[in-house]
């Protein structure tokens, strides 16, 4: 009876934790029909946030990948002194409040900050501003993945004279592609999503700094259903990659489970 009972509280506590999970984005799309949503995807506010958004996101995460990744692996494969502050600093940005992280971007490159440039307000620094929330994601994650690689490995690869470089990328990088995979589509979404450093550091102009969820913001009070739409459309491209996230992660899994390993191979 006790055991009936504790597994009934469990399932009570579920669903009330899925319903209130599900029921934001349910709303979003039956607030108003399917069509009208749809019809709002055509405004100009919505194709150029959209416009802003994949430009800097790309620029953004072909930093984080470019710089993160040799980074990551000089972190996991490196024990030296002061690697727990370079960490440290690695994942502050994680837990900043994102107007703190705006405000830290604006006094360290603007105009009267540390560096003095002209980058505030320009799509250059939309595209800084996304890199540094989103950048820690990847680079957390590309640690975790290269310190899970078998050292084995990459003993036996060096033992068969490859040097330093061909090792990482041939032996190395294919083994720890499913972490960094999972840690670039979080920093992905997480980029598209980002808010609070952006209106801080490049501000809301349209068609030069405003992204999806600053279109959001900016359509709030003129046209709620743009408003509906834009959130719609971030729904379905996080309901993306996080499907293609798990898609990935279980074909990985099976290839592992029916006996598939990659074999790395030094050979010309």
């Amino acid at each position: 009876m006790r055991r009936a009972a504790f597994f009934g509280a469990l399932l009570v506590a579920t669903v009330v934790v899925l319903a209130f999970f599900a029921l934001p984005i349910i709303a979003i799309f039956t607030h108003v029909s399917p069509v009208t949503l749809a019809k709002q995807l055509t405004n100009p506010v919505v194709d150029d946030a959209l416009l802003v958004s994949l430009k800097t996101t790309l620029l953004a995460q072909a930093l984080v990948l470019l710089l993160g990744t040799p980074t990551a692996y000089l972190l996991a494969t490196r024990r030296f002194r002061g690697r727990f502050l370079a960490v440290t600093v690695v994942e502050l940005p994680l837990v900043l409040p994102p107007a703190v992280a705006g405000i830290g971007l604006l006094v360290a490159f603007g105009r009267m900050g540390l560096l003095k440039t002209s980058i505030p307000f320009t799509q250059t620094a939309v595209t800084l501003a996304v890199a540094f929330v989103s950048g820690p994601l990847y680079v957390r994650a590309a640690i975790a993945a290269f310190e899970a690689v078998d050292p084995t490995f990459v003993d036996a690869s060096r033992t068969l004279g490859a040097g330093p470089a061909r090792t990482f990328f041939r032996v190395v990088l294919p083994l720890a592609r499913g972490g960094l995979a999972a840690g670039e589509a979080l920093a992905v979404a997480r980029g598209l999503g980002e808010f609070g450093a952006t209106i801080m550091f490049a501000g809301s102009l349209q068609r030069v700094t405003q992204t999806l969820p600053l279109a959001i913001y900016a359509e709030f009070d003129v046209n709620f259903d743009v408003t509906l739409a834009i959130s719609g459309l971030l729904v379905l491209i996080s309901a993306a990659i996080l499907i293609a996230l798990k898609v990935a992660s279980t074909w990985t899994l099976s290839l592992q489970r029916s006996g598939f390993r990659f074999a790395p191979s030094t050979s010309t």
